[in-house]
């Protein structure tokens, strides 16, 4: 039993581990073309055993009848797999005979590369030649590269680590549960981040292709799907997940791809994602140069898609090598061909010409293309003056990892009314910091997707622009001029910095506390000249009365009550999953849901509240509820697993089991609710040791600087590092040889013995410390097998939960206190006026003669 979480750590865990210094960009066509095999395999095994109607309960005994099969049908047993699958893996070439192989020891390199070599004849003449030719060719998986080890010994070796990292793992199973699909997508992009500027051959950051394919999953019927720069498919795949069953059902993909390691990466995508091969038709080739896929009896016309999506290579240079001219239908729309030295319009062209009349296209592109002139800006306007922008994204800069530049997201349709404004999104300042990149939260691509699906102008974020605004602005559709950044900083008044007060005119701007306390707004400030007020009361005591008022008090009851509603309601839903429960619609319902509960409260942040829920999921509930559809939720509640700890380095690095961990319920919430006495026990066991310490720590620092016989000889007792100076600690033998040297009646002897008692103190309380720690860890682990229902409901419900409500409240207090913190500013910013300025230099003045005479020499 296990995660997708945890196959996705475990997969690159060993990635990491077995690679060593070869390229990522170069290791994840071995890692990932060996996963895939292991699929084939596992693949053919379970059509063989369904179809043949075997009963065998192992994987051996299933190999082993394989191979009885073989002999006796042949090619008949072969060729009834095929029909069923669209290929086979012969008996001699699976996965399984490699891992039997190493099990006794006759493994051989060349036994895998004859097997590849074997699947890519096997499917010569098929009708799903095509999806699976050259998926293993030598120039992806070339296994005598000198990466892989600098002899055959070497070779051979982490060839064969590589096969076992997938030995235990049923792909079959896998796949179902769209596990397989998504760890492989996970590996894609962990490969994408180690890979720096080459990732951009294969990869699309994951909260990019969220926001362009939940933009376009919103059109009404999509049956095919066309990504012109295919790389690794994520985009086409993303789009899926947000269509309904029946969709994906039906669904088409298409795609076109240059590299051809990628291309390869692609298909394999597809088909883990469990995509038949009937379903996709992928090619490998240069799109600008050839269009494709065409239409043989309207050549002009060419193969129109539902859905087009792409995230091409930035600015390419000389992208017309074919020498294309503007009488090629997918750039006669416009007028003109792109500038040679920037290929982006060419691939917003291509994409564009292959887009349905009722389809939407999102494509990724630089900034540069919404303003650059010359070619770009004629097609430009002539892609306005058509009314084919339907919306242009800001994105933030430094998202991806082959690129630091900002980019936009830009949304194209056929069949916009004229009058049709275009929506500007200006999203580049939604984001958070994750090592060096900037990474777009649940919460900025929701409200990304809600302001486009409901066209709405929110200040500082989006502007719907008419055609008029976009001519007036001589077709430059930088965002920066529809889209007015939001200004926080306050304007200064110079009459209250010369005079004082706060301007009414800022007070009228605290549109929170006039609304929901405007009775403690006006018993605080009074007026103190015409249209400037004062303070009659500190900010902490207005926040003390807001915050206690009753408005307050019952807002936030009432959202307390819907919240408690909410989990309530999902609580015993998500308790109650099964194999077949649908987990990304329980996620994307509890997400919605959240957002309308919040609608109902002016004034709160709605988005804040869905990146609660989100997290929630993220960092609990999509683990823990996988485990649960499989279990049943009390009894994985009652499963543990080994808790591995890496012993040693390098050559001597292992793994080795340290005690044991719930399965679904940390053993440290387990300790913290049900052993609380015991928990608050060893704290307080801590500070005493913690006290202990501080005094002998006083003591070696007065050793050092008092002058005196106790003390030089305490001094003495000082340890001592390799340049012979002290350090912060006692030498335990060297106090002892003190003690006993020393007269009992003297000083000295009492300040030795007292240092001496504390250290015998110290390490007894850190003994029974060790003592009682292990013994509450032992009790926790034992405890995890036995809890009781009631118990399991306590632990569970905090640990989704415990901080929910107040996560949600608190958001009312964070309005009133923003503009709280407002006024407080204010305040600060006028407090000194220009006479209390002028008092102050008069004041240092008169300090300044007061000290000049005290310095007069009489």
């Amino acid at each position: 039993m296990i995660t997708s979480e945890e196959i996705k750590r475990r997969l690159w865990d060993g990635a990491t581990d077995l690679r060593g210094s070869m390229d990522a960009s170069r290791y994840k066509d071995y890692m990932l073309g060996l996963m895939f095999y292991k699929f084939l395999s596992d693949k053919t095994l379970e059509t063989f055993k369904i179809t043949a109607g075997v009963e065998k309960s192992t994987e051996k005994e299933l190999v082993e009848e394989y191979v009885k099969a073989k002999k006796e049908y042949g090619e008949e047993l072969e060729k009834m797999i095929q029909n069923v699958l669209g290929y086979f893996v012969s008996p001699e070439y699976l996965y399984q005979i490699w891992l039997k192989d190493i099990s006794d020891g006759s493994f051989e390199v060349e036994k895998v590369a004859d097997s590849l070599n074997n699947f890519e004849r096997s499917i010569v003449g098929t009708s799903e030649a095509n999806d699976f030719k050259g998926l293993f060719s030598s120039s992806t998986l070339d296994l005598s590269d000198t990466a892989l080890g600098s002899n055959l010994h070497e070779r051979s070796k982490n060839i064969k680590s590589l096969i076992l990292l997938f030995a235990d793992l049923n792909m079959v199973d896998l796949q179902k549960g769209d596990i397989l699909g998504d760890a492989y997508e996970y590996l894609i992009g962990q490969f994408a981040m180690e890979s720096g500027k080459k990732a951009g051959e294969f990869y699309t950051p994951h909260q990019v292709s969220e926001v362009m394919a939940q933009i376009v999953a919103k059109t009404t019927t999509i049956k095919s799907i066309y990504d012109p720069t295919v790389g690794s498919g994520s985009l086409l795949l993303t789009v899926k997940k947000h269509l309904g069953k029946d969709e994906q059902k039906d669904l088409s993909y298409y795609g076109q791809e240059k590299n051809t390691a990628t291309y390869n990466l692609t298909r394999m995508n597809l088909l883990l994602h469990g995509v038949r091969p009937e379903k996709m038709t992928i090619k490998n080739g240069d799109t600008l140069s050839n269009d494709w896929p065409e239409d043989p009896e309207n050549p002009n016309d060419g193969v129109q898609f539902d859905a087009v999506v792409m995230n091409p290579p930035y600015s390419v240079k000389n992208w017309n090598k074919a020498e294309l001219k503007v009488s090629d239908p997918r750039f006669e729309i416009a007028g003109a061909l792109p500038p040679d030295s920037k290929g982006d319009y060419a691939f917003l062209l291509h994409g564009l010409y292959h887009l349905g009349i009722k389809g939407t296209m999102g494509i990724v592109l630089p900034h540069g293309v919404l303003f650059r002139g010359s070619s770009e800006g004629t097609i430009r306007k002539r892609l306005i003056d058509r009314n084919q922008i339907d919306a242009v994204i800001g994105l933030p800069s430094m998202l991806f990892t082959n690129t630091g530049i900002p980019v936009a997201v830009i949304i194209l349709k056929k069949s916009r009314a004229i009058t049709d404004p275009v929506l500007m999104i200006d999203a580049s300042n939604n984001f958070i910091k994750v090592g060096k990149q900037n990474v777009l939260q649940e919460k900025d691509i929701a409200k990304i997707v809600d302001v486009y699906t409901s066209k709405e102008e929110v200040a500082g974020f989006s502007h719907l622009a008419t055609l008029k605004e976009i001519v007036q602005n001589e077709y430059n559709m930088n965002i920066p001029r529809y889209v007015q950044s939001l200004d926080e900083d306050i304007a200064h008044d110079v009459d209250a910095h010369l005079f004082g007060g706060i301007p009414e005119a800022n007070i009228k701007e605290l549109k929170i506390l006039h609304e929901l306390v405007p009775d403690v707004l006006a018993e605080s400030i009074e007026e103190i000249r015409p249209a400037y007020v004062g303070l009659k009361t500190s900010i902490k005591e207005m926040t003390d009365a807001v915050l206690k008022h009753e408005r307050i008090i019952s807002l936030s009851k009432d959202l307390e009550l819907k919240i408690t509603a909410y989990i309530a309601k999902y609580w015993n839903e998500l308790k109650s999953v099964t194999a077949d429960a649908n987990l990304t619609d329980l996620e994307a319902r509890m997400l919605l849901e959240i957002k309308q509960i919040l609608k109902a409260f002016d004034h709160l942040d709605v988005y804040s509240a869905y990146q609660v829920i989100a997290e929630i999921w993220k960092n609990a509930l999509t683990h823990d509820t996988e485990l649960i559809a499989i279990e049943g939720f009390y009894t994985v509640a009652r499963l543990r697993e080994p808790n591995m700890v890496t012993k040693g380095t390098g050559k001597n690095k292992r793994e080795e089991q340290d005690g044991w961990n719930g399965k679904i319920i940390p053993n440290d919430l387990i300790a913290q609710m049900l052993y609380s006495k015991e928990q608050q026990a060893l704290e307080n066991k801590r500070n005493n040791i913690q006290e202990l310490e501080m005094e002998l720590s006083d003591l070696v620092e007065a050793a050092k600087v008092e002058d005196s016989a106790e003390y030089d000889a305490l001094f003495d007792s000082i340890k001592r590092d390799k340049e012979d100076e002290p350090t912060d600690s006692f030498d335990k033998t060297k106090l002892k040889a003190e003690v006993k040297s020393t007269d009992k009646k003297s000083d000295k002897y009492t300040l030795l013995k007292k240092v001496d008692r504390l250290i015998a103190d110290s390490a007894k309380l850190t003994k029974e410390l060790n003592s009682e720690v292990k013994a509450l860890r032992d009790a926790v682990e034992e405890r995890i097998l036995v809890l009781t229902d009631e118990e399991i409901d306590s632990l569970l419900h905090y640990k989704w939960f415990g901080k929910t409500v107040n996560d949600m409240t608190s958001l009312i207090h964070t309005a009133v206190k923003r503009e709280l913190n407002i006024l407080q500013n204010l305040e600060a910013r006028y407090a000194d006026t220009l006479d209390s300025i002028d008092g102050q230099i008069e004041s240092l003045l008169a300090d300044f003669e007061t000290l000049k005479n005290d310095l007069e020499v009489e």
